[in-house]
């Protein structure tokens, strides 16, 4: 056996630019599992994959050219089906051997099985391991079959009649095993050992000596640095040194590193110039700004490294290294310049329409045809805004306003232009329009995806909105049968259940909600709230209850990734206050690892069975009915943990609360050692029974803590 570096590249025309990263991992991971399953890569390979805007490639260190030889046995048949009375192969057999490949096996080397039933034949023996010159297509089809494309291209091949399908047409490929080519016809192409460099530095064909070349060849003689992540850290580097040349910053925004990515799949040989554009252009909004030369143009903003504010220069990644950049620099400048003037336009064109005169425009825009216009959506969001004003405490009028004018931005210029602006240029012309700076900043902030500060007085009118807003949308798109299904959200319900999560546990973090009180806000209430919004008949039965339990749901499985699944289980179970439940969840994982838990939750658990079985009402505990020792025990210890529990329960320390309650676990432990619950005379049943569901009552205030039991 032989081992080598393989190398398979397929040069194709360009490739989408977002799906490359992906495309290039997929490529290389899938050609190595494929050789993988016939025996072909040593323990020792490594992996190393090449992704550019024309090529998909992949390194295998090490590679051998025929796998070892592997041992096989396989259970064929049943011996009666197999073999006729004297012994001899029967047709039956022969057939399935000639299937196996196995037709020169001796019959008599066939071993036997049984598997309790009956006896099988079965066929044992060594077979040859795969060769890569024989397996080697097929692992690049199936590699190929299971790219992550996001949409297929049909295209003809040369002779004018073969139709292939991949994600671009591809025009050449290169199999290598140390400097030998291994036959293979993908997608109509032959392979060899010719690719192509740069499109413009080395337009012309390529020839790789060997596997362990390639990647050196292409950097110095084709100009194309053929590792996406090497490529990737080049151009950082290279953006990182013009920024602090210039005393600028790239912003830290997630957007950044996305654009990163996506410049990196447009180049090849990656090269930084620095572009700049009139200062005028700065008094538009900077987002507009950003978006137009990030989305548009694929440039890189600076920044004022300390205040943030946009600078009038840009970075331009280009494929076109060269020592006179003027013409690509003037070339990029006279590109943006008529983007920033639209934008300079659009804005202040907007601004001679105030915000408010917009708002009756919206009923030209329909939100969903069995909802209505965004004006009626508006109307609602409006309702609702000012029962949660009313309910939290808020300026009712800020939050009515700001509802009011929420989605009056969707008639502007600049967001027709740039939807990504939504309700960050409502702010901007909000505040030019002398609105409060409570309803600007509520606009502003509408469409973030969560709340993540604790929310005070000054910030109550942007969370009533972005509350407002998330629970029309769950209630609306759920009550019309638009619930999430599989991964499917297309009304982003799942997103809008945690923005709402996250308002309750922020409004708590800032002392807006108490966790000693129930209310004054309930997620059900605010829910049937916006239920109450909506004209009777549109929404379905069951929505408010549906959508309660889709909330929990999302809150459930963002807990179980913090706490004991337990704790979590048995907080949800008695279904306290939303902005209760980190709380008491956080106590009830403390008690469980306390050594009263285990004890307690069993006993509380074999209470809850016993209470199931009681029909009608229970009488008042009768103290002159607790004849034994157990049972007057069992009442004395609850009494005297009841008041202290109680109170520390009031009070919100659930801790506390839970630790109180385990003083009763030898009370508790006697009392089930010692009584018969059950007893013949129904007084003494029913009052041992009164006395237990006085304990349980107690016991599951914080959370059911039969659930932790194990």
């Amino acid at each position: 056996m032989i081992t080598r570096p393989l190398l398979v590249e397929l040069f194709t025309e360009e490739l989408p630019p977002k799906a490359l990263p992906k495309l290039g991992q997929a490529f290389a991971q899938g050609l190595c599992a494929a050789l993988t399953q016939q025996g072909l890569i040593a323990t020792d390979n490594t992996v190393v994959p090449f992704a550019t805007p024309r090529r998909l490639a992949v390194r295998l260190t090490r590679v051998l050219d025929e796998a070892p030889e592997q041992a096989f046995s396989e259970k064929l048949m049943p011996v009666k089906v197999g073999l006729d009375s004297s012994g001899a192969a029967t047709p039956a057999l022969l057939k399935k051997l000639a299937a196996k490949g196995l037709e020169q096996m001796d019959i008599s080397q066939l071993g036997r099985e049984s598997d309790g039933k009956q006896d099988y034949l079965v066929a044992s023996g060594t077979a040859p391991g795969a060769k890569l010159v024989d397996v080697l297509q097929t692992a690049i089809e199936t590699t190929l079959a299971g790219l992550p494309i996001p949409k297929v291209m049909k295209y003809q091949l040369a002779d004018g009649q073969t139709s292939v399908k991949f994600v671009r047409p591809a025009h050449a490929l290169v199999t290598l095993f140390g400097e030998e080519i291994i036959p293979a016809q993908i997608l109509g192409l032959t392979a060899g050992r010719v690719t192509h460099g740069h499109r413009f530095l080395h337009p012309g064909a390529l020839t790789i000596t060997s596997a362990e070349s390639y990647e050196t060849q292409l950097a110095q003689t084709g100009h194309v640095v053929a590792s996406f992540d090497a490529r990737r850290t080049q151009i950082q580097a290279l953006l990182d040194a013009q920024a602090t040349r210039l005393g600028a910053s790239l912003g830290r925004d997630p957007e950044v590193p996305a654009l990163l990515d996506e410049v990196t799949a447009l180049v090849e040989a990656p090269v930084v110039y620095v572009g700049t554009f009139e200062e005028r252009f700065l008094a538009v909004p900077q987002e507009c700004l950003i978006l137009t030369m990030r989305l548009n143009q694929k440039y890189f903003p600076l920044f004022h490294p300390t205040t943030g504010k946009l600078t009038n220069q840009f970075l331009i990644v280009s494929n076109m290294p060269t020592d006179q950049p003027v013409a690509i620099i003037e070339g990029n400048e006279r590109v943006i310049r008529p983007r920033l003037a639209d934008a300079e336009f659009f804005f202040e064109t907007d601004r001679k329409v105030p915000l408010a005169a917009r708002v009756d425009q919206l009923s030209a825009i329909v939100y969903h045809n069995k909802l209505g216009t965004q004006l009626e959506r508006t109307a609602r969001v409006q309702k609702i805004a000012a029962w949660l004003a009313h309910t939290l405490g808020a300026n009712v009028a800020e939050c009515e306003r700001a509802a009011l004018l929420a989605k009056a931005d969707l008639n502007t210029n600049m967001v027709g232009e740039f939807p990504e602006l939504q309700g960050i240029m409502g702010a901007y012309y909000a505040r030019g329009d002398k609105e409060s700076p409570q309803v600007v900043e509520a606009l502003a902030g509408q469409y973030r995806i969560r709340i993540d500060a604790p929310v005070q007085p000054e910030n109550l009118t942007a969370t009533v909105l972005f509350m407002a807003e998330r629970a029309e949308t769950l209630v609306g798109i759920w009550g019309i049968g638009l619930a999430p299904t599989g991964e499917r959200d297309p009304f982003g319900l799942r997103r809008a259940a945690l923005g709402l999560i996250s308002a309750f546990e922020q409004l708590t973090a800032g002392a807006v909600l108490n966790i000693q009180q129930d209310g004054p806000l309930t997620l059900q209430g605010l829910l049937q709230a916006c239920a109450d919004t909506f004209t009777p008949g549109v929404l379905q039965a069951d929505t408010v209850s549906e959508v309660q339990a889709f909330i929990l749901e999302r809150l459930r499985n963002q807990l179980i990734t913090q706490f004991d699944r337990n704790a979590v289980e048995a907080v949800l179970a008695i279904a306290p206050p939303l902005h209760q439940v980190p709380a008491r969840v956080v106590a009830a994982e403390a008690f469980a690892q306390s050594p009263d838990a285990a004890s307690l939750a069993a006993a509380n658990k074999r209470i809850g069975n016993l209470l199931k079985k009681v029909e009608g009402t229970l009488p008042a505990v009768n103290a002159a009915l607790l004849t034994e020792p157990a049972e007057q025990a069992l009442a004395q210890s609850i009494a005297a943990v009841q008041p202290v529990a109680q109170k520390q329960f009031d009070s919100g320390d659930y801790k506390a609360a839970l630790a109180t309650l385990a003083q009763t676990r030898a009370a508790v432990d006697t009392f089930f050692n010692d009584i018969m619950v059950m007893a013949d005379d129904q007084a003494v049943r029913l009052n041992r029974l009164a006395l237990l569901a006085q304990l349980h009552r107690l016991m599951n205030q914080v959370a059911d803590i039969s659930r932790l039991a194990t």
